[in-house]
């Protein structure tokens, strides 16, 4: 079998270029194998391990200018000019590197190749894998990192991977996501973890005292979480020291760091080396505080050195390799003081240390021999190629590409599954739940996130806290366990429990959850591995400081999933003994970590009052019942105005105006302002999701009510244009500008509300303190994009001439220049400061209110206007809020979405269009649906059964 890797860059120093090699290295004494660098960048490459594999490169990168490596007739010139342009095959988002001569190329290897197995290593050259290749290559994409966080880089990874043979992952974590993601437009999924190097690999003896890191000095990397943890234990071990190995952005800091610690003679920077090896052989103990990893092998030339690990537990990559309490240690993510603790423990123990140092030696060898490992891969190929010639092969991949365009993917979008932050289950613990989904009756529970997840879309944020709380509490009541409720801030619920309680309250969930798929992720563990337990495990839990009981939940879809962000906190609160000089709180009890709305330390845990979630009452300390400083206790109401753009009464009507109007409308009254795309629907959805304490909402509109939504549904009101215009002359109308000028005057709305035009949405949940401060007033959001410091020409668009209009006016009142717009997002509004506007500028909004379409004498009074003019006068106040814009009129933007629907890491986004499109309407139309269906899968009460 002949079989080629396809690198970016062979001569490197990388995890996926020693990967590629290394499994090379073991295929090749029975198959013919090559490696094929896309780039030649040295004149012998990094690995020791690369030069016993054939390699073969593209474009030499050594000389003086970039060139072809194969004879050619194309001069410096030429060459000079082709590499300083883009590339067209790989966009500079996924991978920088690329340029139209190494486009040229690529086509020429690829769709020459005979091989009969083609490995594509990055997501860039999986998609010039699927453009290229020929068809009875069997194509198989080995990822090298954790795919659900990489990003840009991963925009391909989704849109491409309907179209080769097998997509192989390195962790189950990582597996699960692209099944999640991908559902049935998904190629064969394997999991195949990486091998341990052959050759003979030296021992450590442990008895040199010295920590070991190699990694680049990257954030990703957090070199100086294990600088910091190793200062504060430091003086308890004067006999050790640190060697880190790499180099990177962050070398000047971390000796800035390692100098402000004092520890320059213990902690030395040491720069690459190519032998590492022996560089392990002389190590006591490793450290991996990274903040996401794939599959290091970095720890498997660790462990072959029979060195032990203290890793945190992050989404994938540790776990799968360090046994917690057998060859190293686990700790919570970014947990330095958990950190700090573990070293300590393998550093003041010589016979623990060493026995985890021959488990791990032992195991790994076990585990990921070469042998074990090589053996996955061949009867991955060999099933393959198996089959190549078969009719049906080339037919899947077009059902499967079919699928992925039809669920609303294009070469820049692809659904996606959210990524997830919980660590996988332990095999033991797999084992377990595999019963419990065998024992189901239901046929909802599925494996989603490497857990047991009931599928469910009828469940809002709050729901979904609700519910987690009433499981928790169910079990406590049941199992006579104390316990408070706490008010807070966080969209999960907390409740405090006194430490003595701890082992009844793990003991009263274990029995009242035992068969159930409910889980808790432990806080702060004492010897256990952080992560999450199924719940009836609890009993084992031994010394935590809290549990995060949540029951997983996933849409039908895979694409919203509820997880430990919204479990029911169980605090281990001990009783304070007035240490720090604090006599005074002797008596009082201690949070575990953290504070409260009250502070760390409550007089008692005794309720003497009660708080009220849902139909239930649950016992509180009057300390919360109180009305704090800043809680936000005003209603709030929603606004939104809309438009059907594709009503032919409404089109008619515009169409008549518009003649007799003499046919003169700027760009913004064209179709684009008026696009309907059901982002209302979707709109009203996030909103019911992630804010619920909204009161009323008001649905401004011309006469139109969409076919879906439910008029008589509690908390919402239809107004007509005719209600609320104080110049029913003015109507109809088709300037939005118009429309918000008269917001104001909607009968029964709320002092404070929220104005939202439909193709803003909330991404996240929300509090009212979010869009408003206690004591009324009411925030807002600059945007980085300056208003043009020119007077108003014919050539600005509306948004603009209306940003100057609103400037002059300040300006003229207050002696002050209005500089910059405000964030797509929705507005923070008062009432009383639109009515004061109107009164204060009667003929200045009437003219806005009277132009029927967008004309260059409107103020845009609730987007801008209200912002300025209520700072000035004491009601308005700046604030932040992370908030994405994207333009579905360009595809770059389309990848936005994707990272949008995985990372789900914006309070707000926008999704806007431009009349100088270059995606055809429809095409965004498919494609917005697709997205909108995805991130909000759950029905608002505001539309028909």
């Amino acid at each position: 079998m002949k079989i080629t890797y396809l690198l970016t860059w062979g001569d490197e120093m990388g995890g996926t270029e020693l990967a590629a090699y290394t499994q090379a290295a073991h295929l090749a004494p029975r198959h013919d194998v090559e490696v094929l660098s896309v780039f030649r960048t040295r004149p012998e490459p990094f690995f020791a391990a690369a030069r016993s594999v054939p390699r073969r490169y593209l474009v030499d990168r050594t000389g003086p200018y970039e060139r072809p490596v194969r004879p050619t007739a194309l001069g410096e010139d030429a060459c000079r000019t082709l590499a300083s342009l883009p590339s067209e095959l790989i966009r500079p988002s996924w991978e920088s590197t690329f340029d139209r001569l190494s486009d040229i190329e690529l086509t020429a290897a690829l769709g020459a190749l005979d091989s009969d197995v083609l490995v594509t290593t990055t997501p860039a050259l999986l998609a010039a894998a699927a453009e290229l290749a020929p068809a009875r290559t069997v194509t198989v994409h080995q990822e090298h990192r954790a795919s659900q966080l990489r990003g840009a880089s991963g925009e391909p990874l989704l849109v491409y991977a309907p179209r080769v043979d097998a997509l192989v992952s390195l962790t189950e974590r990582t597996h699960d996501w692209f099944a999640d993601s991908l559902g049935p437009s998904a190629p064969e999924l394997a999991v195949i973890p990486n091998a341990v190097p052959d050759g003979f690999r030296p021992r450590s003896d442990l008895g040199s005292r010295t920590i070991v890191l190699a990694a680049r000095m990257t954030p990703e990397k957090q070199l100086d979480h294990a600088v910091t943890a190793f200062a504060r234990v430091a003086d308890d071990h004067p006999g050790w020291r640190m060697r880190i190995f790499g180099d990177g952005p962050q070398e000047v800091a971390l000796r800035r760091l390692v100098e402000g610690y004092g520890l320059h003679d213990r902690v030395e920077l040491l720069g690459r080396s190519a032998e590492m090896e022996q560089e392990w052989a002389t190590a006591s103990l490793c450290l991996l505080p990274s903040r996401n990893e794939a599959f290091p092998l970095v720890l498997l030339e660790v462990f072959a050195a029979g060195v032990p690990v203290v890793a945190y537990d992050i989404v994938t990559g540790p776990a799968e390799i360090v046994r917690h309490g057998t060859d190293g240690l686990l700790v919570p993510p970014g947990d330095i003081d958990s950190l700090a603790v573990a070293m300590d423990k393998l550093m003041g123990d010589d016979a623990t240390r060493c026995a985890y140092g021959r488990a791990a030696r032992d195991g790994v060898r076990e585990r990921f021999s070469a042998e074990r490992v090589t053996a996955l891969w061949e009867e991955l190929f060999g099933r393959l190629t198996a089959r190549r010639d078969a009719p049906e092969r080339l037919a899947a991949r077009a059902d499967r590409t079919g699928l992925r365009i039809a669920a609303g993917g294009t070469r820049s979008f692809a659904v996606a599954a959210p990524a997830t932050t919980l660590a996988a289950s332990a095999d033991e613990q797999k084992a377990r739940e595999v019963l419990i989904q065998a024992q189901d009756r239901t046929g909802r529970l599925v494996r989603s996130a490497g857990r047991l997840a009931e599928v469910r879309d009828d469940l809002t944020a709050r729901d979904m806290a609700d519910l987690n709380l009433e499981i928790t509490t169910r079990a406590l009541e049941e199992g006579a366990v104390p316990y408070l409720l706490l008010r807070d801030t966080r969209t999960g619920h907390r409740v405090a429990v006194p430490a003595e309680h701890r082992e009844r309250a793990c003991g009263a969930l274990a029995s009242a959850l035992q068969g159930l798929p409910v889980y808790a992720e432990l806080i702060g563990p004492r010897g256990a591995a952080p992560g999450a337990l199924l719940a009836e495990r609890l009993g084992g839990a031994g010394e935590v400081a809290g549990l995060r009981v949540f029951k997983p939940v996933t849409s039908e879809s895979r694409t919203l999933r509820y997880g430990p962000a919204y479990g029911c906190t169980v605090e281990f609160w001990t009783e304070d003994e007035g240490e720090h000089g604090d006599p005074w709180a002797a008596g009082w009890r201690r949070a575990p970590r953290g504070t409260t709305l009250r502070g760390a330390r409550l007089p008692s845990l005794r309720p003497d009052a009660t708080l009220r979630v849902g139909e239930r009452e649950h016992p509180a300390s009057s300390a919360f019942t109180e009305l704090l400083m800043w809680d936000v206790d005003f209603p709030v109401d929603a606004v939104y105005t809309w438009v059907d753009d594709g009503d032919p009464r409404w089109r008619a009507k515009r169409a008549a105006w518009t003649e007799r109007a003499g046919g003169g409308r700027d760009a913004d009254s064209g179709d684009v302002r008026f696009r309907n795309r059901d982002e209302l629907r979707h709109s009203l959805r996030s909103l019911a999701m992630y804010a619920p304490w909204i009161r009323n909402v008001h649905l401004v509109t011309d006469d139109q009510v969409p076919d879906w939504l439910d008029t008589s549904a509690p908390g919402l009101r239809v107004v007509d244009h005719r209600e609320i215009f104080a110049d029913p002359g003015a109507l109809p109308t088709f300037n939005s500008h118009a429309i918000e000028s008269q917001l104001h005057r909607i009968d029964g709305l709320a002092e404070h509300f929220l104005y939202l035009n439909d193709d803003v949405f909330l991404g996240q949940p929300l509090r009212p303190d979010t869009f408003f401060q206690s004591n009324g007033a009411a925030r807002f959001f600059r945007s980085p994009t300056a208003v043009p410091p020119t007077a108003v020409t014919p050539d600005d668009e509306g948004y603009i001439a209306a940003g100057k209009n609103n400037r002059e006016l300040l300006r003229e009142t207050f002696g002050r220049v209005a500089t910059h717009g405000f964030l797509h997002a929705p507005h923070p509004l008062r009432r009383s400061v639109l009515t004061e506007i109107a009164d204060r500028f009667p003929d200045e909004v009437a003219r806005t209110a009277g132009s029927r379409f967008r004309s260059h004498t409107d103020l845009s009074v609730t987007s801008s206007l209200h912002h300025h003019y209520g700072y000035l006068t004491g009601r308005s106040v700046p604030s932040t809020l992370s908030c994405s814009f994207v333009n579905a009129g360009r595809y770059d933007h389309h990848a936005l979405l994707g990272r949008l629907l995985a990372a789900r890491s914006h309070a707000v986004f926008c999704i806007g269009d431009s009349a100088e499109a270059e995606v055809p309407p429809e095409e965004q139309d498919r494609v917005l649906r697709a997205f909108l269906t995805a991130y909000f899968p759950v029905r608002s009460p505001y539309e028909k059964d």
